[in-house]
């Protein structure tokens, strides 16, 4: 089954066969086809302002950003990289120059006047696939805790992993990993890791794939498993083709990340971190306290676990990292691994306490991800608050109880002092200590926009063309509104973004050079047909899992089902 054949487009599946003329083929053929199932809009054949400057992102095209309060995330420029007021002249795909007056010699010109230009974020950790399922589990956790609960029951290893994903076809993970990269794309987050564990034929893949390159955003492909162990699928086998046919080359937007989930045996991680190494590619693995995983990443951190390919390297990137041991984590940060943490999923989902301040004192710093948007929004606003605010938590908690010893607080009902909580005598101010020896000090917000951005670029290895308005990087930037009724009057550029903004703000959106989002419209989308198609994919999956949307939060203990009551 293949969604492009269905659809009356007929492909060529011979993938192993394929080179990089085959696969230029192969992309022309899948926008033809994404064309006429009415998925995207055409533009104007001559532009005007409403929709931004003309030929965007093509080879010798100027245009210029003009007098906007820029944030290049480049520390190593002039004013550490912040200018109150500045241009950025793009050329092509490039960032050719930063600063205040630049001449542009009659390139088009932006108006950023009132606004605030920075990178784009980059998202290290997104189950794009899930989309059609959004808000299902928000009131769920991670695996059933048989406590009968609403929580306990709605779960997303038994309903998400093992009831809805084994019913998806090509054609659902097609258009939920298009809706759900242009959504977060209109929210200004440039660059994805989608990790994609939909893979229960190489139909499903190619689906996968060909919606990160329709999206027409920075990604990285993660080539994860097949959710529910669907017969037939040939994870993490299919790789090498899967490699060949889409990613021959390394000047394109989208690459290849190869998922090794540890906990699924040794034979599997050893397979699939063999086959990324052989390929090149950077491997990935959910690491968090459930599903037994610590005593296993122990024994990979010691070197005795697997089958002798599952060395922990620097080519992984580990997600969560919750409640893992001292040694696994030296052993992360001595072969410079990467974390990706997804504060508010891990809060909400019981993964474990995000390890934000073992990260910090350890000399180590995280990108952010979204995670599932089954639980909470893929909103990066809501990514750097929520990282900010439970750093933030924690640290002043360990203050104010610095009194008592720093102890661990021995009442679990009372998390804010014991019982015998002793009176602070640090200062004149009664009942305010100075911080302890060895507590980080609290988040800034330029510290959750480092995450965001330059962090995340560190993270996928692709700090050389993106993350931070520098230079010859390739031009990845979001033009925020500064005048709107949230944030005026602005007084406080990083505070602005990360305490005041939402996706409202997001006026521009560019990748590569090419506007994606103009004066807070996307370009080139049909979205009404887009969410018909989302909406129709949706409802074959709640019939074929026997659940019903709207009001799923009523569980029926006598068939395991959810459904309206």
């Amino acid at each position: 089954m293949c969604i492009l054949c269905d659809k009356g487009f007929p492909q060529n599946h011979a993938g192993s066969q394929l080179g990089r003329r085959d696969f230029l083929k192969a992309s022309t053929a899948t926008a033809a086809a994404a064309a006429g199932m009415g998925l995207f809009a055409a533009r104007p054949a001559a532009a005007d302002d409403d929709d931004g400057p003309e030929d965007t992102g093509k080879r010798g095209q100027r245009y210029v950003i003009r007098g906007g309060a820029v944030m290049t995330m480049d520390p190593s420029m002039p004013n550490k990289g912040e200018f109150p007021k500045a241009d950025l002249l793009v050329e092509g795909k490039k960032i050719v120059a930063v600063g205040p007056n630049l001449s542009a010699g009659g390139a088009a010109e932006i108006d950023a006047r009132g606004k605030i230009v920075m990178p784009g974020f980059i998202d290290t950790h997104h189950h794009q696939f899930e989309t059609a399922l959004r808000s299902f589990l928000a009131d769920g956790v991670l695996i059933n805790d048989k406590s009968g609960s609403v929580a306990g029951s709605t779960t997303y290893f038994e309903y998400v992993l093992l009831t809805f994903a084994p019913v998806y076809r090509p054609e659902d993970v097609y258009i939920s990993e298009l809706f759900g990269g242009l959504s977060q794309l209109d929210d200004g987050v440039t660059t994805v890791h989608d990790v994609s564990q939909i893979h229960h034929s190489p139909q499903h893949s190619d689906a996968a794939v060909k919606a990160l390159f329709d999206t027409g955003r920075r990604a990285a492909f993660g080539y994860f498993e097949s959710a529910g162990a669907v017969p037939g699928n040939q994870y993490p086998f299919d790789a090498p083709r899967i490699k060949k046919q889409f990613f021959s080359s390394s000047d394109q937007l989208v690459h290849m990340i190869m998922g090794g989930e540890v906990y699924l045996g040794d034979q599997s991680a050893d397979d699939s971190w063999r086959i990324g190494r052989e390929l090149d590619l950077q491997i990935a693995a959910h690491v968090l306290s459930p599903f037994g995983i610590r005593p296993i990443f122990d024994r990979l951190a010691a070197g005795t676990g697997g089958n002798g390919h599952t060395a922990i390297g620097g080519d992984n990137l580990f997600i969560h990292m919750t409640g893992m041991s001292d040694a696994a984590w030296q052993r992360v940060k001595d072969v410079g691994a990467q974390v990706s943490i997804a504060f508010p999923i891990e809060m909400n989902m019981r993964h474990g306490m995000p390890p934000i301040i073992r990260m910090q004192q350890m000399g180590m710093e995280p990108s952010l991800s979204s995670d599932v948007e089954v639980t909470m929004t893929a909103d990066f606003f809501t990514q750097m608050r929520v990282a900010m605010n439970l750093q933030r938590l924690v640290v002043n908690q360990m203050t104010l109880d610095k009194p008592n010893g720093n102890q661990n607080l021995p009442d679990p009902r009372n998390w804010e002092l014991p019982q015998t909580a002793a009176t602070s005598t640090d200062t004149d101010f009664p009942y305010w200590p100075t911080p302890p020896g060895g507590v980080p000090a609290p988040l800034t917000t330029r510290d959750v926009l480092r995450y965001a951005t330059i962090n995340g670029a560190k993270h996928l290895r692709l700090d050389k063309k993106t993350g931070s308005l520098t230079p010859g990087k390739e031009a990845d930037i979001i033009i925020l509104d500064a005048q709107a009724i949230n944030v005026a009057p602005l007084n406080n550029v990083p505070g602005a973004v990360v305490s005041l903004m939402d996706r409202t703000n997001v006026e521009t959106v560019i990748v590569a050079g090419k506007v994606r989002k103009w004066k807070g419209r996307l370009l080139d989308v049909n979205l009404d047909s887009l969410r018909r198609q989302l909406e129709n994919s949706r409802d074959h999956v709640f019939s074929e899992a026997q659940a019903h949307p709207l009001f799923p939060g009523q569980f029926d203990g006598r068939t395991g089902l959810f459904g309206n009551q």
